[in-house]
């Protein structure tokens, strides 16, 4: 497959809604397996087709435990509960994190890559990863969720010591989720 050339703020595409799939054919299968290199290449944990410049309701996302990347087609969240404050980042906001809301749990519905519909309910990052994917489809960034913008921070200093930037480096390369 091939790595994509990701899309970054303030590029416009990553404020405009993508469109429902239709019929998943060869052309998003390929798409699909193309954002998982994509995503790979550039050590994230999740992709939305926004990202990539395709307006297409298309996500990839891979935890760090999973040997294998899920695919979902026209993804949505379902029910969400609770809310918890969590460190994210974005690949197409690149060198910075924000402290945002999100929710404990999730309940989630997709098509898989062979037209299955997939039903789960998800916490912890898988959670934050597939709220974040979803925004992206919707022309939501995480930076929407910061309370105020002086809470967007650089990754540089994030931490005050090369012991703690690599620390910080390991802990925000699971934030990265999109």
């Amino acid at each position: 497959m091939a790595v994509l050339d990701l899309v970054t703020f303030p590029n416009a595409i990553l404020r405009e809604r993508a469109r429902r799939v239709r019929n998943i054919d060869k052309s998003i299968l390929r798409l699909a397996h193309d954002m998982v290199d994509t995503m790979h290449h550039y050590s994230g944990v999740g992709l939305a087709a926004n990202q990539v410049g395709v307006l297409k309701r298309v996500i990839v996302v891979q935890m760090p435990d999973d040997e294998e990347p899920r695919i979902y087609i026209n993804p949505e969240i379902v029910h969400r509960e609770g809310e918890r404050m969590v460190e994210e980042g974005c690949l197409s906001v690149p060198g910075y994190l924000g402290t945002i809301p999100r929710s404990v749990w999730i309940k989630f519905r997709a098509l898989d890559s062979t037209s299955k519909l997939v039903r789960l309910k998800a916490d912890d990052l898988l959670a934050q990863a597939l709220e974040h994917e979803v925004d992206h489809l919707n022309g939501i960034l995480y930076l929407d969720h910061l309370q105020e913008h002086e809470e967007l921070r650089p990754v540089e200093t994030a931490s005050g010591n090369e012991e703690a930037q690599s620390e910080s480096e390991e802990a925000t390369a699971e934030v990265h989720v999109g």
